[in-house]
């Protein structure tokens, strides 16, 4: 997704993590061997600190720049909420197809490559077997009022995901959680970086580092790990998102992140009506991205499927979802 001409938000991958062992790098963001399962335990955070009474100027500055963002993207007509509705978003069963083999079997960087653009060859089909459950944390600078209002969205989401993909989707109310959504502002940058160690330690000094000075452009990301044994599902995903951000653009975040943490993991400038998609013409979910949600989850797919294999598979799926209208023929 395009944020104005400048900022927008960034899949760290959600590829295939190497089964290899040690740390990462931020060149292996896109291929770290998912941690060891005692080390998904999180650290118990503090609830000592005090939020501050008046944020830094770096937050407000930041926050003055989204905000100004937002203003000239929906003034250009985009950051749209409709769902794609509409004829000049107008898309058929083969753009459905080609949509979804572009976001769910290609990758948006190079695995082991950093923020290098992946090459053009497909990759297997990934996506959870495993319920789904998130896990928001708030930073210390973020108010009761926008957390609450937070978790209303992230559960109704959730319900809206669970519903088109036909999986366990939920937003989880204890301290556990696979799907960990942290909200953090400028001024929460050490508990965020506290927070990422805690849950995935093997996560390197320069990786850490280079999460540490996100430069602005980059509201929100999402990182995701393979499930021990079983190499093309996931079982842990860990999504940031700027506390600066103002409404809208956050909940945008919010889609694009975690729907792409459940496997639709790139971006197609041809896909339309679609948030997944780098021209930012539309904020929410679409119509057409819960079809590729719902196609992605079909049982008749496999994890670790080719797109040879998938393809035959994935035009009957979209045949089933896009059935041809054939009008009636006029009396003579």
């Amino acid at each position: 997704m395009r944020w104005s001409t400048r900022i927008r938000p960034l899949a760290l991958g959600m590829v295939l993590p190497l089964l290899l062992s040690g740390c990462a790098d931020m060149a292996d963001l896109f291929g770290p061997k998912g941690p060891p399962r005692e080390s998904l335990r999180p650290v118990p955070r503090s609830e000592t600190a005090a939020r501050p009474e008046v944020a830094s100027v770096e937050s407000r500055l930041l926050a003055a720049y989204y905000a100004e963002a937002q203003t000239r993207d929906l003034a250009a007509g985009l950051l749209r909420q409709d769902g794609g509705g509409g004829a000049e978003a107008a898309h058929d069963r083969d753009d459905l197809v080609r949509n979804f083999e572009r976001i769910a079997f290609y990758s948006e960087h190079r695995a082991g490559a950093g923020l290098a653009p992946a090459d053009d060859m497909p990759g297997q089909l990934l996506r959870w077997q495993q319920p789904v459950r998130m896990r928001v944390t708030f930073g210390t600078s973020i108010d009761e009022a926008t957390r609450d209002d937070d978790r209303a969205v992230l559960r109704g989401y959730a319900r809206r995901l669970a519903r088109a993909t036909g999986h366990s989707i939920g937003l989880g109310t204890g301290s556990g959680g696979n799907f960990h959504v942290l909200v953090m502002g400028e001024d929460d940058r050490e508990e965020a970086i506290a927070e990422l160690r805690s849950l995935v330690p093997n996560l390197s000094a320069s990786t850490m580092n280079t999460l540490r000075t996100l430069p602005r452009d980059i509201p929100c990301l999402v990182m995701g790990f393979a499930a021990a044994g079983n190499p093309a599902t996931y079982d842990l995903a860990v999504a940031l998102v700027r506390a600066e951000l103002p409404e809208l653009m956050r909940r945008a975040c919010y889609h694009e992140e975690i729907a792409q943490g459940l496997g639709l993991r790139n971006d197609s400038r041809a896909a339309r009506p679609s948030i997944f998609n780098d021209d930012g013409e539309f904020a929410l979910l679409t119509a057409q991205d819960e079809m590729m949600l719902q196609i992605l989850y079909d049982s008749r797919l496999r994890p670790g499927m080719s797109l040879d294999e998938a393809h035959p598979i994935i035009e009957q799926i979209a045949a089933e979802l896009m059935p041809e209208v054939t009008a009636d023929a006029s009396p003579l």
